[in-house]
């Protein structure tokens, strides 16, 4: 706990480290990685050019100070943070290297300005956050190793079937190599991947395109032409070879309740949404499933959703917008997601969930906030570092 002193300092500069913070979070990374490039193979690489691993270190830092009196709130925006370190392994050794770095940081970027009691004070906040962290992350890494199925830091899966899903996705079914049993995830969730690729050892996470049957794991990867590690699937693994999971997390899961659910994908974000969608349809709540992709070559589990549609004809209704159609594509619509478009497909009081490029997912939260749909009933899941909807660049 903070000393009264120490709060009046951080009351005092956090205006300051606000203004600052996300010039202090780009000059974290470089430093951290050149004093203990060990851990760079926690990070990918794609996100730290793109600036969203700063932005999303910097928003975290700031989230915490304004709500670190507010225990809900606080809960809420420190278990995403708890899902992304549990996907990739994170453990208590690794804080202090963190808090070593950010305080470099913070006073390479700001100077003469940390004084003594400056730095003292914002060393005590982030011992603060990183001992909620580190008690937060114990728990769930404990508590998954305990069910059926779990175990504790890695486990190796091999490849049992490698499927074609579009022109660009491929679905990858994961059977533990030890043939136990598989632990069970929520619909919605993911899951993280160590893998090596030409001697280093790189770290992802794919959402869990299947529902939970306590046997294998499924996960569906676009090939992107830059993408190392969505490469080394498409191109180079095949069955019968081997990678390490981490335990599945994540947050975008099925609010309890009987109301409608709303599924909003584009591209590959559809991937969380088949098994959502399965979960919803199971419990008898009507499902509107709407789809947006480039044109049909790309649009995958075309035929998964049709066995859907048929094994519950009165539940689900899916619709398909194409951005640019080939002669042979029938969509339901020809152009981009937006209001106008929703406003046909929302159901009254419906839960509405939205993965995909964080363009796309910027436009639809707008959408969904101009037709009335509340915040609490608005859900969504990032591919990468988490990120505001609200950000306009």
């Amino acid at each position: 706990m903070l000393t009264s002193a120490q709060e009046a300092v951080i009351a005092a500069t956090t205006p300051v480290v606000a203004e600052h913070i996300e010039a202090i979070a780009k000059r974290f990374y470089p430093l951290m990685f050149a004093r203990y490039p060990e851990v760079k193979t926690l990070f990918n690489a794609a996100h730290q050019q793109s600036g969203g691993q700063p932005r999303a270190l910097a928003g975290a830092v700031v989230a915490y100070v304004q709500l670190r009196h507010e225990p809900a709130r606080l809960d809420e925006v420190l278990g995403i943070v708890v899902d992304k370190h549990v996907s990739l392994g994170i453990r208590p050794e690794h804080y202090p290297i963190v808090g070593e770095c950010l305080m470099a940081a913070i006073g390479e970027e700001l100077g003469k300005a940390v004084t003594e009691e400056v730095a003292d004070a914002w060393g005590a906040l982030y011992e603060e956050l990183a001992g909620l962290l580190i008690e937060k992350e114990a728990r769930r890494y404990q508590d998954f190793a305990a069910q059926p199925g779990g175990w504790e830091g890695t486990r190796e899966f091999r490849i049992a079937a490698k499927r074609p899903e579009s022109a660009v996705i491929t679905s990858f079914e994961l059977a533990p190599v030890d043939g136990g049993v598989v632990a069970m995830h929520r619909p919605g969730q993911y899951i993280g991947l160590k893998l090596v690729i030409d001697g280093e050892t790189v770290h992802r996470h794919y959402s869990l395109s299947a529902a939970p049957n306590g046997r294998t794991y499924r996960i569906s990867i676009k090939r992107e032409e830059g993408g190392q590690v969505s490469r080394h699937f498409h191109d180079r693994l095949a069955v019968g070879d081997t990678l390490e999971l981490l335990p599945p997390a994540g947050h975008l899961t099925l609010a309890a309740g009987d109301a409608p659910v709303m599924l909003i994908s584009g591209g590959v974000g559809q991937t969380p949404m088949l098994p959502l969608a399965r979960q919803a349809l199971a419990e008898g709540r009507r499902v509107v499933y709407l789809h947006a992709a480039h044109d049909g070559a790309v649009h995958a589990f075309a035929d998964e959703l049709a066995d859907l549609h048929q094994a519950y004809p009165g539940l689900l209704r899916v619709i398909t917008v194409y951005s640019q159609p080939r002669l042979e594509d029938a969509p339901d619509h020809i152009g981009h997601v937006n209001a106008a478009l929703l406003a046909d497909y929302v159901p009254r009081d419906a839960q509405c969930y939205t993965v995909g490029p964080a363009a796309f997912m910027r436009c639809v939260e707008a959408a969904l906030e101009t037709l009335g749909v509340a915040a609490e009933r608005r859900h969504h899941e990032f591919f990468g570092p988490a990120e505001s909807l609200a950000r306009v660049a």
